[in-house]
């Protein structure tokens, strides 16, 4: 169970990084590629949501992206693991 949830971990530590080296690649006109797919940003990365109102750096954006899709994980687990009551 480790293993998967420091898998999920890594999995939101890599989305954060794929959406910041997305936005550094297009940042002369960054803004209309990112409002293109900011739906899709804020479904995998939910940390961009608070970074449009309160500063986030990259680093912090990275964990706190990480955090989130570890709790998704672990909650993942908790319920593929719900035992089954004998009939």
């Amino acid at each position: 169970m480790k293993y998967r949830i420091a898998m999920w971990t890594s999995a939101g530590f890599l989305v954060a990084g794929f959406w910041a080296l997305f936005a550094f690649a297009t940042f002369p006109s960054g803004n209309e590629r990112i409002r293109d797919v900011w739906t899709l940003v804020s479904l995998t990365c939910p940390i961009a949501i608070a970074g449009m109102h309160y500063p986030i750096s990259l680093y912090e954006a990275l964990a706190m992206n990480g955090v989130t899709y570890a709790l998704v994980g672990l909650t993942a687990e908790i319920l593929r693991h719900q035992p089954h009551h004998a009939k």
